[in-house]
């Protein structure tokens, strides 16, 4: 099998859309830019690609709620066309953005009949932005090793994960859990996320979103203590979409 061809799917408002690209190349993958409008109109497109990526930005401004707009513009038709290219093999990772999408068009949820979930904002009122440590408990999922911990950045203000009063979130949709690490720059759930929620997957575990970027902690350098870590240390984020290229197909 050749390099994985990925789309990462822009829009009005998407600002990661060629960090994403890097980081895919830098993984190993061929990282194309695809345009919403694009794949709306014709669906097959997406038969073209391994992995789909829904950036972090602020999609179509957020207007109504973040990423609302655009998991409304997929539709029902291009939803059941990522269903199937999951079933083939194939990857979907939404990053910030792209998470609040993925559960606002019905493509992630906890899996649990009757109950609910989405992204709201921040228990602090503000826009956060931070590194934060994440640890992951998974054993089915197609983008983190699992009992590893993670460090990567946050910028959002609607990224608490909530669901449906009273109810809980089966364990093994949870994929990276924020926890305590070198990060002292505030508390270790900087949103108020049920369960220290960052990130969750369908009951496949190829299909993740998460809060926190990836992208943004591909080289060495962009570590905030680079300069104290080995350089021979693969950044966390760059992690992420080397494990995920491995797991394709």
């Amino acid at each position: 099998m050749g390099k994985p061809r990925v789309a990462i799917l822009r829009s009005a408002g998407i600002n990661c859309d060629e960090e994403a690209v890097y980081a895919w190349s830098l993984a190993g993958a061929e990282a194309l830019l695809v345009h919403l409008d694009d794949v709306v109109a014709t669906p097959k497109r997406v038969d073209e690609y391994d992995i789909l990526t829904f950036p972090g930005g602020f999609s179509f401004g957020d207007d109504i709620s973040a990423g609302a707009i655009f998991a409304s513009r997929l539709g029902n038709v291009l939803s059941d066309t990522i269903r199937r290219l999951v079933e083939r093999g194939g990857l979907v990772l939404g990053i910030c953005n792209g998470f609040q999408v993925l559960v606002k068009a019905g493509l992630l949820d906890v899996g649990t009949p009757g109950t609910s979930c989405s992204l709201t904002m921040n228990t602090s009122g503000q826009f956060t932005c931070r590194w934060v440590t994440l640890e992951s408990k998974s054993s089915n999922c197609a983008f983190l090793e699992p009992n590893r911990k993670y460090f990567l950045p946050i910028a959002h203000a609607e990224g608490r994960f909530v669901v449906s009063d009273g109810q809980s979130v089966p364990v093994d949709r949870i994929a990276l859990q924020y926890t305590e690490g070198v990060d002292r720059i505030g508390p270790t759930n900087p949103n108020g996320s049920v369960c220290d929620i960052a990130a969750i997957t369908d009951a496949t575990g190829r299909i993740m979103g998460l809060m926190p970027h990836p992208e943004r902690f591909v080289r060495h350098t962009q570590h905030p203590f680079w300069t104290s870590i080995p350089e021979a240390a693969e950044p966390d984020g760059l992690a992420i979409f080397r494990t995920a290229v491995k797991n394709v197909g």
